[in-house]
């Protein structure tokens, strides 16, 4: 079987070991690293309250050549003053001597960090420098070093989430990769808890930061599993330039047919993500038309996928488009109730303010599946937007319940 792990793209090695962070003694340290250098861009989280991690990355980000990321699972080192800085500095530092690529100190930050999992905590740093170590020392551009990265990264997530592009640029395969970790947390606004793109696709760096917001805005934001930012929401991406294409440098047709492979990658992440929520057996999709503005579409899709009693009537099986309305009107946005219209997938439910003569079993099923569309039509004007979102269980309030215990 083909590589399609963040190892897949040309110049990339990695590595995902245990070091004792988590009780679980599950894997919870990884790495990955581009020995030639590669171009980097990142979206944060836009919480105000921000990890160790997420600030000392946004600075290192800034530079032209990134070599490394370092990645631990198990503490959030969020919360934790000045003394997480330092913690987080270190981990770059000590990947940076490793990895032989800090001739002086101000290479340290050619190395971005991230953490998830408990905040408040201080990060047991003997564990961390010995998981650095061990990771550094069995980097690996095979399929399972990638796969061993991914599940170094990952906390309440079930299963391990990845996926991959090939396309052609300039008579060159460029590939692209990215794995990302989240189940819970998880709210539009950098929806994407910790999320890492490989490319070795040659671009510029503003090229390459201006595909990567569009991407995530497009995709990964919007997702919503329970409304809420975490403080590390971390989405990075690197170009190692490695195709041999020639390079992209504006927005040329080029650079258009990379920005729709890397939109089609992370939404292939944000569907694998709504399906491995913390206690999800289903996602759906909401769709908003005929609103009068981007931002009332927005919103109003946001408030459906974000409504409990709607997650809760989904993960029962129960057509209830009664709250789906409900949501909407609850969202303040401007519509017209006598033109408005509901659909589950193609059933319509509810049309110009009044309920249809629909077979309850027919959609019953529908939202049923493992997947199905919502669609709103609120009829006042000509703009849509669209939101993901999954189901609200049992499995969810005792995941979180039980979460630092």
């Amino acid at each position: 079987m083909a590589n399609n792990t963040i190892t897949a793209p040309l110049g990339f090695l990695a590595g995902g070991v245990k070091c004792g962070i988590k009780k679980s003694g599950k894997p919870d340290l990884g790495m990955i690293i581009c020995p030639t250098g590669a171009r980097a861009a990142g979206v944060f989280t836009t919480n105000k309250i921000t990890s160790a991690a997420v600030q000392i990355s946004k600075k290192h980000v800034k530079n032209q050549t990134v070599y490394a990321v370092v990645v631990n699972s198990g503490n959030a080192n969020a919360c934790t003053g000045r003394r997480g800085l330092k913690d987080a500095v270190k981990m770059c530092s000590q990947t940076a001597r490793l990895l032989q690529i800090a001739n002086r100190k101000s290479q340290i930050e050619n190395v971005l960090v991230a953490s998830t999992g408990i905040i408040g905590e201080r990060m047991p740093m003997k564990n961390v420098i010995a998981g650095i170590r061990k990771a550094a020392g069995g980097l690996l551009n095979s399929k399972s070093a990638g796969m061993n990265f991914t599940k170094a990264i990952m906390t309440t997530d079930t299963k391990p989430k990845m996926t991959c592009r090939r396309i052609e640029i300039s008579g060159k395969r460029v590939t692209i990769a990215g794995t990302v970790k989240g189940a819970g947390m998880i709210g539009p606004n950098m929806a994407t808890t910790l999320c890492f793109i490989t490319t070795d696709v040659a671009i510029t760096k503003p090229m390459l930061a201006k595909a990567l917001k569009n991407a995530i805005g497009d995709s990964l934001n919007k997702l919503t599993v329970d409304g809420h930012q975490s403080t590390n929401d971390t989405a990075i991406v690197l170009a190692s330039g490695l195709a041999g294409n020639r390079p992209i440098a504006d927005k040329c047709p080029r650079y258009k047919k990379f920005a729709k492979a890397l939109v089609e990658l992370c939404d292939d992440l944000a569907k694998q993500m709504a399906l491995d929520a913390e206690g999800a057996t289903r996602m759906f999709k909401v769709v908003v038309k005929g609103a009068a503005t981007q931002a009332d579409a927005a919103k109003a899709a946001r408030a459906v996928a974000n409504y409990d009693l709607v997650k809760c009537a989904i993960n029962g099986g129960d057509p209830n488009w009664g709250r789906i309305i409900c949501a909407v009107g609850s969202s303040g946005v401007k519509l017209n109730l006598r033109k408005m219209s509901c659909k589950l997938d193609d059933l319509a439910v509810f049309k110009n303010g009044s309920p249809t003569n629909f077979d309850r079993k027919k959609a019953s099923k529908i939202v049923s599946q493992k997947s199905h569309t919502i669609t709103v039509d609120l009829g006042v004007g000509k703009y849509s937007d669209f939101c993901y979102g999954c189901d609200l269980g049992k499995g969810y309030v005792t995941i979180n319940a039980e979460y630092h215990t």
